[in-house]
């Protein structure tokens, strides 16, 4: 093991911009500001140009062929094969040959996220606005408006901090100084900065056009191209928690102005014939371009569908029927329709009329068992509402009609992530719409057909229609782009860039090794980690990497004696064994008894293979499960390990990150979404709560989703832990380490940037060494934590990192970046700082040349 003597601790960091750390209760954590984000760049620039490391190359290893989340595209109008992509963490991308390559233009800037684009092609001017609009589990916020006249060699930044979120940005036909911009605001906060913003001197200054409430923003804009005082605005009420989110509320509705924003009117209240009250979602508008007058809409109606099935009572229970019965009372239940009742509900076949019976009789379960066994008071449940629906106004929007008598059926129960329209510039009837799938209408919306073909991604969220040919159309999903010459009846492939999203990676001892991961909405796939990117693939049809499952991509584990064995599946805990070369699969997902409360999974619901024996997979819901026979047979080890669930339809109370000690077999720990830590001595058959606030030691702040907690390699009483406020618009970083298994804390990471952290690892060499992963990058210690620097040689300047694996034969630090797929590079150098005192001395005094001689304020800068 490297040591690291005293002599070379480094003194780097005095005087930067430390992250603001408090102990604080979960009611107490409050939103950055944007004024304290703004100060936090100068520390990660400080954290570049200090660097040690910040030399060391990665090398990008894809993949590229399932692409990610696309949010706009915009294209050259008198030559479409030049076109802009614009990805949601993937940053802004530039073709000249349709597609067939792309160059990104974006990777320097201080965020990456992308909401909107609008390119001025008369100057070439582009306006990006940050932070995407689609209220995803993973939209970043971003920090407003840039803007650059040279195709984005250098950017301006022109301000709206607060914007975090923009859902469009909209060009004056004429004046190039003047722009309305869509500003959806804060995702999981209240503020008073969001609606629609316009600017007439190029951005310099803005003004709040349209303000109604702190939790109303605007999310789409259209004008009128042959009077651009004529604006139209979609504001969209809909607030988030970590539990819970509102898709609606009565302050949704579609704004005008006459007046280029100066004032407005809501053209879609009562007597409209545009829907109005609560159930009103998430809104989008597009003006017919040859006749203004015409103006659509798509909304997502989320007011409940009428009950109109036929309820057979005579011949099944419901579920509502088991909720308050006596003893008694379930005894003399009709043994047929509860048997028929159980079967309907998927219960296990062990479970029958007179099982059940015999065991309420008995006193083993409650006459209530059978209520509480099915009951999930998380609402996260398919939703009876009416959806995605499409109005027309034919008078400037004084009214509005329903299009359609079909119900359309494209959001399933999410349309807050879909919501875009598009008209043709010249075929009024002509239209299109976005969502799971992507449809058109050439009656005027009474009916629509789906377009995406197989070879098209699901979830749609861009269009750009060739003004001069509207069956050349560009389409933007979670698979990337896509682009069709004859109104979709074909398509091809635009997915040159690496722009994966991953949220979880591992990696195997083959030779070469290969690397594992789950991305968004792209299931999980593996390839080599010598992969080079090269189109030639395409001749024999065999791409390096190969999917393991669909749906979205979560934890991997690969059984390493024989690397073929692998553990994988997707969202909220659906996994399975696999046999790589055989096929086998066996499903994986621990069921709870009769006489207990359903699971609650996490999105991202955390597995383990024991490092110690590879027969032992370790599971969590908000209980920690455990297989000693790799899956075939599972058991739950422990009660609820979480704070419990909260009301509202997104699951909550969950584990999100479990760790085994690599130097004692059955020391384990666990975290949770709402900040509970605890730890087992004994394989998980007693646990004992950690990190609670006591008297006379370190409080851990309280309430902040876990994200990663890791057992060292080099002391049984080292534990790590991680902290993530995103969920609540808290983007202080927040390390912990405990040297005495979790019982005090102190804090380690004092100078990282206001980044919320998803991960941490020990260096394979030395305990000193560390890597962290944030939202913003990459960032390594020397010192044990005392003091980071940034290690981004080859990254944009701003990533998610979401998981890191290290290889250590191959000495490796493996990225999996949310946004960029994945990026590897050697340690080599990083170690050599410890054992190496000359090598560290030369590496200090390029840092101190790199020191600029007047320092710039990077606010100052924007």
């Amino acid at each position: 093991m490297l040591s690291f003597p005293s002599i070379f601790r480094p003194a780097l960091f005095t005087g930067l911009v430390l992250a603001l750390v408090s102990n604080q209760n979960y009611a107490q954590i409050k939103p950055t500001s944007a004024e304290e984000r703004l100060k936090s760049l100068q520390n990660r620039v400080a954290l570049e140009q200090n660097s040690l490391v910040n030399d060391i190359p990665f090398r990008n290893i894809g993949p590229t062929v399932m692409s990610g989340r696309v949010v706009d595209i915009d294209a050259n109008p008198e030559d479409p094969t030049e076109f802009y992509v614009a990805y949601a963490t993937g940053g802004l991308w530039h073709t000249v040959n349709n597609g067939q390559s792309f160059t990104p233009i974006f990777d320097n800037e201080s965020i990456i996220g992308i909401g909107d684009i609008a390119v001025n092609w008369s100057n070439r001017t582009i306006w990006v606005g940050t932070g995407e609009v689609n209220s995803s589990r993973s939209s970043y916020a971003g920090m407003g408006i840039y803007k650059s006249s040279n195709n984005g060699k250098s950017w301006e930044y022109t301000g709206l901090p607060e914007s975090h979120h923009i859902g469009k940005i909209q060009l004056h036909p004429s004046d190039p100084n003047t722009a309305w911009v869509a500003v959806l605001g804060h995702l999981y906060s209240p503020n008073k900065e969001r609606g629609v913003y316009k600017t007439t001197d190029g951005g310099k200054t803005w003004k709040q056009a349209l303000f109604v409430d702190e939790n109303t923003g605007a999310v789409d804009l259209d004008i009128n191209p042959a009077n651009p005082n004529e604006v139209y605005a979609a504001m969209w009420y809909r607030t988030r928690r970590a539990w819970n989110f509102e898709e609606s509320g009565k302050t949704s509705g579609i704004y005008k102005s006459t007046d280029g924003g100066n004032n407005w009117q809501l053209v879609s209240g009562p007597g409209s014939g545009f829907i109005h009250g609560d159930g009103v979602g998430r809104i989008g508008v597009a003006v017919f371009p040859a006749n203004p007058q015409t103006v659509y809409a798509v909304v997502d109606n989320q007011f409940p569908l009428p009950d109109t099935s036929t309820k057979k009572v005579d011949t099944i229970y419901q579920l509502k029927d088991f909720k308050a019965l006596t003893k008694e009372q379930f005894l003399a239940l009709d043994d047929n329709k509860l048997n028929k009742f159980m079967r309907a509900n998927r219960m296990p076949q062990k479970y029958t009329a007179a099982s059940v019976k015999e065991m309420v009789k008995a006193d083993k379960i409650k006459p209530t068992a059978i209520h509480d066994y099915l009951f999930v008071d998380d609402g996260f449940q398919n939703k009876s509402i009416t959806g995605c629906e499409v109005y027309r106004s034919d008078d400037g929007g004084k009214t509005w009609k329903k299009t359609h008598e079909k119900p359309i059926g494209i959001y399933n129960t999410y349309g807050y992530y879909f919501g875009k329209i598009y008209v043709s510039p010249y075929d009024a009837n002509k239209v299109h719409i976005l969502g799971f799938y992507a449809q058109m209408s050439t009656d005027g919306g009474k009916n629509f057909k789906t377009i995406d073909k197989n070879n098209v991604h699901a979830d749609h969220h861009a269009l750009w229609i060739n003004p001069k040919k509207d069956s050349h159309i560009i389409n933007g999903n979670d698979g990337g782009c896509n682009i069709s010459y004859d109104n979709g009846e074909n398509w091809f492939k635009a997915n040159t860039p690496a722009v994966g999203q991953f949220y979880a990676i591992n990696v195997d001892n083959a030779k070469p090794y290969n690397v594992y991961g789950g991305l968004q909405d792209n299931g999980s796939w593996y390839g080599p980690s010598t992969h080079k990117e090269d189109i030639g693939w395409m001749d024999n049809g065999d791409y390096a990497y190969k999917m393991l499952n669909g749906g979205d991509g979560m934890q991997v584990q690969v059984d390493t004696r024989d690397n073929k064995t692998v553990y994988s599946g997707f969202q909220f805990g659906v996994y399975s064994r696999l046999n790589k070369e055989s096929k086998e699969r066996k499903g994986i997902r621990p069921q709870h008894e009769l006489g207990e409360y359903p699971l609650r999974f996490n999105w991202q619901t955390p597995i383990l293979l024991s490092q110690h024996n590879q027969d032992i997979l370790y599971y969590a819901t908000n209980r920690f499960h455990r297989s000693m026979d790799k899956g075939e047979t599972m058991q739950a080890m422990s009660g609820d390990l979480t704070g419990g669930p909260r009301q509202g339809d997104v699951p909550f109370g969950s584990i999100t990150t479990i760790a085994e000690s690599p130097l004692r077999f059955g020391l384990l720990y666990t975290g949770s979404d709402d900040g509970l830590l605890h730890r087992s001595k004994d394989g998980g058959y007693t646990w004992t709560p950690i990190g609670k606030p006591a008297k006379k030691i370190p409080e851990l702040p309280q309430g902040l989703y876990v994200s990663r907690i890791v057992a060292s390699a080099y002391k049984e009483g080292r534990v790590y832990v991680t902290l993530n406020g995103y969920r609540d618009d808290h983007f202080n970083a927040y390390v912990y380490v405990s040297e005495d298994y979790g019982d005090t804390w102190s804090q380690i990471g004092k100078n990282l940037p206001l980044e919320p952290v998803n991960v941490i690892r020990e260096d394979p060499k030395s305990d000193s060494i560390l890597y962290v992963g944030t939202d913003g990058g990459l960032y390594v210690s020397i010192d044990a934590g005392q003091s980071f620097m940034a290690m981004n040689n080859g990254l944009p300047k701003s990533i998610p990192v979401h998981d890191i694996a290290i290889h250590k034969g191959e000495n490796e630090l493996v990225l999996g970046t949310h946004g960029r797929s994945l990026y590897i590079a050697k340690l080599n150098d990083v170690q050599k700082l410890l054992v190496d005192k000359a090598y560290y001395e030369k590496k200090k005094a390029e840092a101190e040349q790199r020191q600029p001689k007047s320092p710039v304020k990077q606010e100052d800068k924007l």
